[in-house]
């Protein structure tokens, strides 16, 4: 499995359990919280450690990071709802 596929393979386990608490009946923007929490506090791991913390520069990139990534999925989501219009 190459980069991409375990970047996929590891999205949709994080939206297959997020679904599973909205099942549960947690509020969707709680778990949406949750997840955004969670993932800031991997990125702060991975960029600092366990004993460490970001400086408002490594903030900074987090949020570049964060940015570019959003702006690709909806990137992507527009020309897939794009071509499912057309193909309708």
């Amino acid at each position: 499995m190459n980069d991409k596929e375990h970047h996929q393979n590891c999205t949709n386990k994080f939206i297959k359990l997020a679904n599973e608490f909205r099942k549960e009946g947690i509020d969707p923007n709680l778990v949406s919280g949750a997840l955004m929490t969670a993932s800031g506090v991997y990125a702060t791991y991975v960029a600092a450690g366990n004993d460490g913390a970001l400086e408002p520069s490594g903030v900074d990139k987090v949020v570049d990071v964060y940015r570019r990534t959003l702006e690709h999925h909806q990137e992507v989501k527009k020309a897939q709802l794009k071509l499912d219009t057309k193909e309708s």
